[in-house]
């Protein structure tokens, strides 16, 4: 108990003193985490709009395998990852493995279920009138998902913010196509468990500590701008 008391005293400490290696790994994990939902979503909204749009032969199943997926375990996909990108694997020869690119390419694979299962949800939440009249007005096809995307913003905010949750405290991915390597590959997930089992504790904590912060504070920041958001449109229409 006295270990455990004495790790999270040190653990407040490092916080408030700005520890370099602390924060690093705190910078490293936001930038690999916010890269990877980017690539999600650079892939993910066109198939999110297909979805949600097109009436095709196969829809209902494409969108249950995406709902499916969400499920899958990190450290499954990790394994299916670090078979692909190791030198026996398809991938090989870009030399992938245990590099930041890896780490950012696996999570981005780790997402894309969650953020096409919420925004196409969300965008067949969008009233139909909308796209004919955008098209009715002169709008291409394009122009007219645009429109409904943007009545969609709430969905599509949620899906990127779902999306950011689950890759920034996830574990499997990081550590088994990562490598967890200090300085380079570790993020908070990796780093927490490499100073766990290290008997750091206080490092361990201060990291799990900031990892909720911002967890926290990410879901906070979207209920106020959809609070905000409700009221600015209730100002604009009284009525």
């Amino acid at each position: 108990m006295v270990d455990v008391l004495g790790g999270i005293i040190k653990a407040f400490e490092l916080i408030a003193t700005g520890d370099p290696t602390l924060y690093g790994i705190v910078a490293r994990t936001l930038f690999f985490s916010s890269i990877a939902v980017v690539l999600a979503m650079l892939w993910g909204t066109p198939i999110a709009l297909l979805i949600s749009l097109r009436n095709f032969r196969g829809r209902t199943i494409i969108k249950a395998f995406f709902n499916s997926l969400i499920g899958v375990p990190t450290v499954v996909l990790g394994l299916v990852l670090f078979l692909i990108f190791s030198k026996s694997g398809p991938l090989g020869f870009l030399g992938l493995l245990y590099t930041p690119a890896a780490i950012i390419l696996g999570e981005a694979v780790l997402v894309t279920p969650i953020l096409i299962s919420i925004m196409s949800n969300a965008i067949e939440a969008v009233d139909p009138e909308i796209m004919n009249l955008a098209k009715t007005l002169g709008a291409s096809e394009s122009q007219a998902a645009i429109a409904v995307l943007k009545e969609a913003l709430n969905g599509v905010l949620l899906s990127n913010i779902a999306s950011f949750n689950r890759a920034i405290a996830e574990l499997g991915v990081a550590l088994l196509v990562g490598g967890n390597i200090a300085g380079l590959t570790d993020v908070l997930t990796t780093a927490i468990s490499r100073y766990t089992a290290r008997g750091e504790l206080d490092f361990a904590i201060a990291l799990g500590i900031l990892l909720m912060l911002i967890v926290f504070g990410i879901n906070v920041v979207l209920i106020m701008a959809r609070k905000a958001k409700m009221l600015f449109t209730l100002w604009r229409n009284p009525q």
